[in-house]
């Protein structure tokens, strides 16, 4: 925490000449949440620091003014990926290719913006293919086809090309012929009970060796719907003494006899994922994948198709997984299931770690595509947090915020000894000119219940309009308006009762409700910061204010 006092307090000595305790502790907090809970204590502790920091010579002060800001160079720099191994100008193709049986999440976004970036970076081309060949167990959602292509529009990261697997299913279909007549692939009419024992044992199958023209006359029975599921595979020959059994004469095409949200029931012969990956790999010209290393296998189980096909294999790079503290392990399928049963309100829901839903909260899709670079492609699993990716919008969102008093849990105050009403003008931006807002200086205001219940008994200071004495019953005792006698003394954001709206926010962690200042009426759309609060995104107004948070 000392570390993180001190860099903000030499920065905002070094720009405004003695450091405002204030200011600091509103950049400790921004960049540490975790310390609201302790912001008493780290109030008192700035104090200490800038004591310390006023009592250093010149010589002392500027060595770390020249450490703290070259560390903030460092925090804006711009994230490089490294190069791809093998790579021309010109002729690097990339593919990310989702099951759009949900929205893209945030490991989706991951695989679109550094295989975009990489297609960029090149010259190159970028595909978004959708690989929608299981009908059932992660079976496609309709309208997640456009939730992909739109949030791709957002991030700035437009396919060159966009395909549907499951649209080219006979594409896929003569290839399996060629490889039966070949004789590198065959249909197997064992139990998978059965398969399993051979493949444990290394021992083929009885079907494996038989003629290809049976094999043939059994594919075309399986894609006219003769065999029932699990009746039949089509597999591809391998070696059946292979060291990873997994890669053991592995399946091609399965029977699934439901119906598709793209083709219907046109088809009940599907390709497996390797296999459909495969060969759409080779036709589209992919140069290079990204591949999550826990899929190092499907590697090993595709180049006996180009090995037979006599293609080359196109370039991997295997990347470790990330790790989310504050979503822990959440499958597409799951948030599904926990939205029909009314867990979250829907795939935008604050909570979620969906596009849509931080699109929602008003995140610049630029930070999202930094904080995913700055992560690299390693094969280390990576753990982080969402403090990074907040540090990384702030940079862009604060200088551009208005500010606006949200007040929570809140109390009704009536000022005796006020004698008239003040039009109370407060600038939106404390740096950049933004123009100013009015309150209305009147007797009834609220505060937050957190202040009523810290200072009462105590003199505060309502910020841009008087100092008041705090007491008990909701009563507070007008205290004058000298500025500069209370500077240091405690000051509170407040709202006069004649400018009020209903105000809800909705959050990672449920439904806030307070009151919010009329003026936010100008910010439909836009994301404010509620001062002492947070930001968030004025998502919409009526009679009240409806906001989503953003982050601290």
């Amino acid at each position: 925490m000392d570390e993180v006092i001190w860099k903000h307090v030499v920065l905002n000595a070094r720009k405004y000449g003695k450091a405002n305790e204030r200011a600091v502790i509103g950049k400790v907090l921004a960049e540490n949440p975790e310390l609201r809970k302790n912001a008493r204590e780290v109030l008192e502790r700035i104090k200490q620091i800038i004591a310390e920091y006023e009592s250093l010579d010149r010589s002392k002060r500027e060595e770390l003014y020249g450490r703290y800001s070259e560390e903030r160079r460092e925090e804006r720099k711009e994230y490089r990926l490294p190069p791809l191994p093998n790579a021309e100008k010109g002729n690097v193709v990339m593919r990310f290719a989702p099951n759009p049986n949900g929205p893209p999440t945030l490991g989706s976004m991951r695989g679109i913006v550094v295989n975009s970036e990489y297609a960029r970076m090149y010259d190159g081309k970028f595909i978004l293919r959708f690989d929608d060949t299981d009908p059932r167990t992660k079976r496609p959602l309709l309208e997640a086809y456009d939730w992909y292509l739109e949030d791709c529009k957002w991030l700035d990261a437009n396919p060159d090309t966009v395909v549907y697997a499951s649209k080219r299913m006979d594409m896929y279909y003569g290839y399996a012929r060629k490889l039966i007549e070949m004789g590198y692939a065959y249909v197997c009419k064992c139990t998978r009970e059965e398969f399993k024992a051979y493949r444990d044992s290394g021992i083929p199958c009885p079907h494996r060796d038989g003629n290809k023209e049976k094999s043939m006359e059994d594919w075309e029975r399986m894609l006219g719907g003769f065999y029932r599921e699990g009746e039949a595979v089509l597999r591809i020959k391998t070696d059946m003494s292979h060291k990873d059994p997994a890669v053991r004469d592995w399946v091609a095409f399965r029977i699934i006899f439901s119906d598709h949200p793209l083709v219907g029931d046109r088809y009940v012969v599907y390709p497996t994922l390797d296999f459909e990956s495969a060969i759409e790999d080779h036709v589209l010209g992919v140069t290079h994948i990204l591949r999550g290393k826990d899929l190092a296998d499907s590697e090993k189980r595709q180049r006996y198709v180009y090995r037979y096909f006599g293609w080359e294999y196109p370039v991997v790079k295997l990347w470790g997984r990330i790790k989310i503290h504050e979503f822990g392990k959440l499958s597409t399928s799951d948030i599904g299931k926990k939205i029909e049963r009314g867990v979250y309100s829907g795939w935008d829901d604050p909570a979620l770690p969906t596009v849509m839903a931080f699109r929602r909260r008003g995140f610049e899709p630029e930070a999202l595509k930094k904080f995913f670079l700055s992560l690299g492609v390693g094969e280390n699993d990576v753990s982080v947090s969402l403090k990074n990716l907040y540090a990384e919008n702030r940079k862009i969102i604060d200088g551009k915020a208005g500010r606006y008093f949200f007040i929570w849990n809140p109390v009704k105050i009536v000022i005796e000894g006020l004698k008239e009403v003040e039009i109370v003008k407060l600038p939106l931006h404390p740096s950049t000119d933004m123009g100013t807002r009015k309150l209305r200086g009147e007797s009834v205001v609220y505060i937050t219940s957190d202040d009523y219940e810290t200072f009462i008994g105590k003199e505060v200071r309502l910020k841009g309009f008087c100092n008041i004495r705090l007491e008990e019953s909701g009563r507070a005792v007008y205290a004058g308006n000298q500025v500069e006698a209370k500077r240091g003394r405690n000051i509170i954001h407040w709202l006069p009762e004649s400018q009020t709206m209903q105000c809800t926010v909705f959050t990672p962690e449920g439904v806030i409700d307070g009151l919010v200042e009329e003026n936010v009426k100008d910010a439909v759309n836009r994301v404010v910061q509620f001062e002492r609060y947070a930001f968030c995104r004025i998502e919409e107004i009526d009679d009240a204010v409806r906001a989503v948070y953003t982050h601290p």
